[in-house]
């Protein structure tokens, strides 16, 4: 089975790093980074914050 080099999902492939974007946290106020410009008005949060606010999928 052939791909035609664009990868798996036909997304183009390997783009290079990221442009990633220095924020503060809307939750703890911690410094970090983001691959997004962020808007205004808008929260933006951490790794660990968004990972805690995010819904958890999953059940029994």
């Amino acid at each position: 089975m052939a791909y035609g080099g664009r990868g798996f999902g036909g997304g183009g492939g390997f783009r290079g790093p990221r442009q990633m974007f220095d924020v503060t946290c809307s939750e703890c106020g911690k410094p970090s980074q983001v691959p997004f410009k962020p808007t205004e008005g808008r929260p933006v949060y951490c790794r660990d914050c968004y990972s805690a606010k995010k819904p958890q999928f999953g059940g029994a």
